[in-house]
This record gives structure tokens, sequence and C-alpha cells, in this order.
């Protein structure tokens, strides 16, 4: 994975974008996505934890939850939101 002028592995990309999550609300969100892809045997990577997050984007039921993820898909993408 190339960002930010240097290579890193998934691996560490991936903690990277956990400790980004500031509110403890965005590191449940994101343990729960996290726990649903392994359960359905696909690898982690930030390609699995973006599918996620939109759709949830698309069936949230309001202004917050929109905010929310939005702000989640922001940090995967060094984003604020």
């Amino acid at each position: 994975m190339r960002q930010n002028g240097y290579t890193q592995n998934s691996s560490e990309a991936i903690a990277q974008y956990f400790n980004k999550a500031s509110l403890p609300s965005q590191q449940e969100t994101l343990g729960q996505i996290v726990v649903e892809i392994l359960r359905e045997g696909r690898n982690l990577n930030r390609k699995s934890l973006c599918t996620k997050l939109l759709r949830r984007l698309e069936l949230s039921s309001g202004a917050e939850e929109e905010r929310h993820y939005h702000q989640l898909i922001g940090l995967l993408f060094d984003r604020e939101g």
C-alpha cells in the first residue's frame, strides 16, 4: 500500500487507522466492522473496511449516523470530516 511517499503493509495501515479513531464510539464501530469482516472469512484490509463503512452509510437512518460514518471514512483516507 503506497501512501504519503512510502510503502506500508496492510496491518500497519489499519493499525494507524484505528489509532486515529478518537471517540470510543468510533472504535466500537470499527471493532464491530472488523468482527463482521473476519467472521465472513474475508481479508481485513482498507478495501474491506471501506466497503463496510459505505454500506453502513447507505443504510444510515439519520444525519448524526451519516456524520459518524463520514468521519470514519475520512479517517480511512486521511481526511478529517
